[in-house]
């Protein structure tokens, strides 16, 4: 099986539900849930790029973006890394 890279643009509107202060913990939470849901892997074989990190967490804790775009790869042995993929 080939290395699949698809482009996907992750919606983190459900962090508005959650306290002011944990809105970026839980949107990185979110980003490893979707793509482990979507690329077919468990959650624990999702690496997130430091870029990534930077573009959620550049606001601070209670400001994340609404969606962000992100190139996941994934890789014969079952796991993925995400990183992001320029402007929304």
């Amino acid at each position: 099986m080939a290395d699949t890279e698809r482009v996907y643009t992750i919606p983190l509107k459900v962090v508005k539900n959650v306290p002011i202060y944990r809105r970026s913990d839980r949107a990185m939470a979110e980003v490893r849930k979707y793509l482990a849901r979507h690329m077919k892997t468990p959650a624990e074989n999702v690496k997130i790029d430091q870029s990534l990190n930077e573009v959620i967490w550049a606001r601070g804790d209670m400001k994340p973006p609404t969606r962000v775009r992100v190139r996941a790869v994934k890789f014969e042995d079952g796991g993925v890394e995400a990183e992001f993929a320029g402007e929304r």
